[in-house]
This record gives C-alpha cells, sequence and structure tokens, in this order.
C-alpha cells in the first residue's frame, strides 16, 4: 500500500485516503499515470496488493479465532474502541497485565512515558549543597517501546476524540481546559492504556467511573 502511493507521489499526484487502495476507482487513478512503464508498474503493484488482501483477511480471522482461546479477550473488548482485532494484539504483545506494577510502567512500556531532563539541580547557599527550585523540562516520549502498542492506543484515541461516547466527552473536556488537540489525544491515549491495565488486571468490565480523575 505504501509503494502505491509513492508511485503515485512522485509523480506530484495526490493520493490521500483509501481511495487509491479501491477497486472501483482503480481505472480512475491508473489514469493519471502518462507513462507506460509507469502505469505497467502500477497494475502489478495492484495485482499484488489483491493477492495480499486475501492473505491479510485470512490471517484477521485466525488471530481473532485464536485470541478467543484467552479468557482476558472477552474483557478486554469491554472497553470502548479496543474491538477482536486491538484485543488480539494486546494478548500477544502483553501477556499478562501483571508483568507491569503500576500504569506508569506500562505507559513507558507502550511508548507513552513522558522524558524528562534536567540540569545543575543543585546549588551553594551560603555554605550549603541545596537542590535548585527549577522547573523540570519535558523532552517528549520515550523510545524504548513497543511501537504495536503506541500505534493500538494513539490511534484508539485519534477514533475515540471523533466519536460519541464517554472517552469523546472526555476529549472535549481537556479542550475545554485549554489543552491542545495533540496534547488531547495524547493524554486520551494515556488514559485508555490506564484503564485498559486497569480493567484486565482486576478482571472488571470497563465502567464509565474508571474516567474520573482518581480513577485508572
Amino acid at each position: 500500500m505504501g509503494r502505491v502511493k509513492a508511485l503515485y507521489r512522485s509523480q506530484a499526484i495526490a493520493c490521500a485516503g483509501k481511495k487509491p487502495y479501491g477497486r472501483r476507482h482503480r481505472r480512475e487513478w491508473l489514469s493519471k499515470l502518462s507513462e507506460a512503464g509507469l502505469h505497467r508498474r502500477a497494475e502489478r503493484l495492484y495485482e499484488e496488493l489483491d493477492a495480499l488482501q486475501g492473505l491479510r483477511r485470512a490471517a484477521k480471522r485466525e488471530l481473532v479465532l485464536e485470541s478467543r482461546k484467552h479468557a482476558a479477550a472477552k474483557l478486554l473488548r469491554t472497553v470502548p474502541l479496543l474491538g477482536a482485532i486491538r484485543a488480539a494484539l494486546l494478548i500477544g504483545r502483553v501477556q499478562t497485565p501483571h508483568r507491569f506494577r503500576s500504569k506508569r510502567q506500562f505507559w513507558a512500556y507502550c511508548g507513552l512515558a513522558l522524558e524528562t531532563r534536567s540540569s545543575a539541580d543543585y546549588r551553594f547557599e551560603d555554605g550549603q549543597l541545596v537542590r535548585a527550585k527549577k522547573p523540570v523540562f519535558i523532552r517528549g516520549l520515550n523510545r524504548n517501546h513497543n511501537h504495536d502498542l503506541k500505534n493500538l492506543f494513539k490511534s484508539a484515541a485519534t477514533t475515540a476524540s471523533a466519536l460519541h461516547g464517554p472517552f469523546r466527552e472526555f476529549y472535549e473536556g481537556l479542550l475545554a481546559k485549554g489543552m491542545q488537540p495533540a496534547m488531547a489525544r495524547l493524554t486520551l491515549a494515556r488514559k485508555i492504556a490506564a484503564i485498559t491495565l486497569s480493567v484486565w488486571k482486576k478482571g472488571e468490565s470497563f465502567d464509565a467511573e474508571h474516567l474520573k480523575p482518581q480513577a485508572a
């Protein structure tokens, strides 16, 4: 799919969205390639994509069937936006939630932990070494993490911010407080991850009460 879009971009053809992949509009997209070589290359890529799509659907079915053997699958799916595929991916990547003592450890594993930097933390005052009262600078998210889980929770947060539901209300509440949309989505992703860990550890279904500040 990336190679298909790369081919169009190389000819300065805008190709946002999913239309370049579908069969319905394929003839229209191919007509935008004027060179015969590029046209033939695109046809081959589409043939490869069609073959892989069938394998992809079969792999998804097998993944879901395998995940149903685990009791946690049904429990995780009670969390909004965690469907069969995301629940199966969580089980495969995390295996057991008891690996993580707290949500902060889980955030770090998912690439949602904040990295901070500081310097000159101590200074001398009246001959005594004291800790300087300086704000800690945030340098972004931790880089050492599981990329699949980071994509899982960030995509879930992006979808939740656009759909009606308890997570949308939580997201809008953050915006009302003056938070930037990007930071609000990150905060929502961290919230979904914390709730997922809590639900999985306790063996209890999702409850909207988990969205309260003191919960999860």
